[in-house]
């Protein structure tokens, strides 16, 4: 019998992910892959994959699979309550799933993005050398439905890097995210009023962008820059003054100022964040160094 994970059940989205798609960006194709990298290739080491193994990525939570095969798989990211035919399992650990049974994801309490990884990665074909799914694009496979049937690949002959899985506190009530001013703070009034407002995530946000609302940042010119490179973490000020923090699925271009970058590090913190929860920014010199 085939090696394969059956979708029983979607809740909000899922959708494939690796890290992504690294090198087209002047063919103005983004790299895309996992909005929370560090949450991916932890699920991964868990089930013994290559760190950039494609993976599920869930919002939200309501995924159901069925296994088609004995399959082992681990959970990472948003701690999701999960069932497998009923009985409670946990996060960052190793589950095995014996042909037929239905591993079932609810609603996290905390976080937004939960990932599932299964020993062998999905096995779907990749785009561009990726198996991610680009939504700003359309490049990769389309967003999960019920009824597909996710291939797996082979069981790597490794048994897992780490025999012990971090513990990563749930956030508080308030994000916390560091970043450097730059390159375009002039084009703000007054760009310490980035770190002085208590911000919270938008119900607009996306893998595009975190969108944030409750307060506006102040345009010292309501001249536009030239179109031009952007990355994932950039804050980008729109004409309506509320900052927009690009994620994994950014455009390469953009014409609105960046007022400043989110470390690389807290992205992957930044695309946890759900809407109504509370955001905020300290800015710190770009020598500074983070830690995931």
């Amino acid at each position: 019998m085939s090696r394969a994970l059956e979708v029983v059940a979607v809740g909000a989205l899922a959708l494939v992910e690796d890290l992504g798609r690294p090198g087209h960006g002047a063919s103005g194709v983004g790299r895309s892959g996992a909005a929370d990298r560090a949450a991916l290739t932890l699920a991964n080491r868990l089930v013994a994959n290559d760190e950039g193994a494609a993976a599920v990525e869930v919002v939200f939570g309501g995924l159901a699979v069925r296994a088609t095969s004995l399959l082992t798989v681990a959970l990472a990211g948003a701690a999701a309550p999960a069932t497998v035919d009923g009985t409670p399992v946990g996060h960052h650990t190793v589950v095995d799933l014996r042909p037929g049974q239905v591993l079932r994801l609810g609603m996290p309490p905390t976080g937004l993005r939960t990932y599932l990884a299964v020993r062998g990665g999905i096995d779907v074909a990749p785009v561009l050398g990726s198996r991610s799914t680009d939504t700003l694009s359309g490049l990769g496979p389309p967003p999960l439905q019920t009824g597909d049937e996710l291939p797996v690949g082979p069981e790597p002959a490794e048994l897992p890097l780490i025999d012990v899985a971090p513990v990563c506190p749930p956030p508080g009530d308030t994000v916390v995210l560091h970043a450097v001013f730059g390159p375009r703070a002039d084009f703000v009034a007054d760009p310490a009023e980035l770190t002085r407002t208590t911000w919270t995530g938008s119900s607009r946000s996306d893998r595009v962008g975190m969108r944030l609302e409750g307060g506006r940042l102040r345009r010292a010119d309501d001249a536009e820059v030239p179109s031009e490179g952007m990355v994932r973490g950039a804050i980008q000020v729109p004409p309506g003054g509320e900052p927009v923090v690009f994620l994994a699925d950014h455009p390469v271009t953009g014409g609105y100022p960046v007022v400043a970058t989110v470390c690389d590090a807290d992205v992957d913190r930044a695309a946890q964040v759900r809407p109504g929860q509370s955001v905020r920014f300290v800015v710190v010199p770009p020598s500074w160094k983070d830690t995931p």
